[in-house]
């Protein structure tokens, strides 16, 4: 059995939730300059442009990408072989979110509360899913969420005779609904599967892949391409202003279903698909 102290993670916690704010993965980047380069809209390119230079500052200024820093979502992998000493795991998370959104000034957006609205000051509680799995070590993923994009997401209990069309125009209606309001360039995680609360879990877990990766099922990988075709006929553009880039990646996840069910969840994001990974 390995030991791992929760000092130890709520440094590690802290330092994830001010690198994911500050810098996109090499991927992300890679992605808008590539659309950049292929755009053909000169003001869907000079937008393009824009959000380079953005990110660039960020980087090198150390200064968040975005004003709204979003809410601290995290997926854990436990290996079974671990023990946490000194603390709760879920208590040193949310010690690390504290501290991380705190000493790197990073704006605070939880309330206590959905309906009184009193902020918490210090961006927790995290929203935090786990996993148990096999081995010794510790994964912790974080995926700070802004909400512009996050109320554009969608869920629907789709019947299987709707089939794979079903799902196509779920996405496809969650990405014309959107529109300027979820600052496209989406990349878009959708889940298909599971059961209600499950498919949800599974399109914001899709936001974590990179882009240009694909599910490793061959038919889902086609879906993928297919909607991320279809999407980005649609006109929108960056900043909603036009273009052929409306989405950088369509991100599918999958699991088992009910023979009655076709659950579809379709998470939104904007360019500033933030994620950021540590193994202790």
């Amino acid at each position: 059995m390995r030991e791992i102290d929760t000092e130890l993670i709520i440094s590690k916690v802290a330092d994830l939730c001010i690198d994911a704010n500050l810098e996109l993965s090499e991927e992300m980047q890679s992605c808008i300059a590539g659309a950049e380069e292929s755009e053909d809209s000169p003001l869907a390119k000079e937008i393009l442009g824009q959000l380079k230079e953005n990110m660039n500052i960020a980087k090198e200024d150390r200064i968040p990408i975005c004003q709204d820093t979003g809410m601290a979502v995290f997926f854990v992998e436990l290996g079974q072989e671990v023990y946490i000493t000194g603390g709760s795991l879920t208590d040193a998370i949310n010690e690390g979110v504290r501290k991380g959104y705190t000493e790197g000034y990073l704006r605070k957006s939880v309330v206590s509360d959905p309906l009184i609205r009193e902020n918490t000051k210090d961006n927790t509680p995290a929203i935090i899913h786990y996993d148990i799995v096999p081995g010794d070590e510790l994964k912790i993923t974080i995926t700070p969420k802004g909400f512009g994009s996050e109320n554009m997401s969608k869920l629907v209990m789709l019947k299987p005779a709707d089939g794979v069309e079903g799902v196509k125009q779920v996405v496809i209606d969650a990405a014309k609904n959107a529109g300027p309001n979820a600052c496209p360039p989406f990349v878009i995680g959708v889940g298909i599967g599971g059961d209600f609360e499950l498919v949800a879990k599974l399109a914001k877990k899709a936001l974590t892949r990179e882009p240009g990766s694909h599910n490793p099922k061959e038919h889902i990988a086609q879906l993928e391409k297919e909607l991320l075709d279809e999407i980005n006929k649609l006109g929108i553009g960056p900043a909603g202003l036009g273009g052929k880039t409306t989405a950088l990646a369509v991100n599918i996840e999958t699991y088992a279903t009910h023979i009655a069910g076709l659950p579809v969840g379709v998470n939104m994001c904007c360019h500033v698909d933030r994620h950021k990974t540590v193994i202790i």
